[in-house]
């Protein structure tokens, strides 16, 4: 279980990191933080040195209800930073966070190496046949509609098996389109209701059945924090938790804003398995 990031081969047969980097004012929880060049290079070393194999940069927040950016806002937005981090750390493998086949085709020109969508190529008729036309590793997401929808969207008459079926069609169509590195996320918060999030947690090996890795991003969201009755600020512990459940349960990769913590549990998840 490999991907070709570059040329480079990475082997998810251990589970890896992907350090989250929102380059947008309005994101749930780090939204705002990094603001300037120095700001966002500081904190990419950060999540390096603690260990991340990813960085997965973001400028059109996706939070339930987020404001919309035009296609020309989150290229100006996005490509200097992609330009800067791979410049700084040449080494870095950079996932690019965008549901449009443009933004994702000029950000991997500028040397980015992974297509993170949100939309699983639902929102951007061209996002597949520009995937498989630059042969970069896809991470195709569940969601229903839009960030501005999706939590009115949340009636499945079976949420385990509509996302099983979801996967099963658009893996099939993303193969036609020569996509070969497939990543699967399962959107938890995305057209979910807290109580379906932990539903597909606790079933999340079911979907190892679809011989694909699967992403984990479960980072200080509204399932913790509601559950804890706390706040994003304070959804760390909560966050580690449900990490360990997600490696138990199959999961290959964590996005996480949090690496050192992250690694940590990696870490005793194989002591475990040992």
């Amino acid at each position: 279980m490999t991907l070709n990031c570059n040329g480079q081969l990475i082997d998810l047969n251990s589970p890896k990191v992907m350090g989250i980097l929102n380059v947008t004012p309005d994101s749930f929880y780090d939204g705002g933080r990094f603001k300037d060049e120095k700001s966002i290079l500081t904190q990419v070393e950060k999540l390096l040195k603690e260990g991340a194999h990813f960085i997965d940069i973001g400028a059109y927040s996706s939070r339930p209800g987020a404001d919309f950016v035009s296609e020309v806002e989150e290229l100006n937005r996005l490509i200097p930073i992609v330009t800067s981090v791979v410049d700084r750390f040449p080494e870095c493998v950079v996932s690019i966070d965008s549901f449009r086949s443009q933004v994702v085709k000029t950000a991997i020109d500028a040397g980015a190496a992974i297509v993170n969508d949100i939309s699983g190529g639902q929102l951007d008729p061209l996002m597949f046949e520009t995937v498989g036309a630059l042969g970069v590793p896809y991470i195709m997401m569940h969601m229903r509609g839009t960030p501005q929808t999706m939590q009115q969207m949340t009636d499945y008459p079976d949420v385990i098996k509509a996302v099983y079926t979801y996967f099963s069609e658009r893996i099939q169509l993303a193969k036609k389109h020569q996509i070969k590195d497939i990543i699967l996320d399962l959107g938890f918060g995305f057209s979910k209701t807290k109580a379906q999030n932990f539903e597909l947690l606790a079933m999340l090996d079911y979907y190892t059945n679809l011989h694909r890795p699967i992403l984990a991003g479960v980072s200080r969201k509204s399932m913790i924090y509601k559950t804890l009755n706390t706040t994003a600020d304070l959804a760390l512990n909560g966050t580690t938790a449900l990490h360990m459940v997600a490696l138990q349960k199959g999961a290959k990769l964590l996005r996480v804003h949090d690496v050192k913590e992250a690694m940590e549990c990696i870490q005793l998840h194989k002591a475990l398995q040992k």
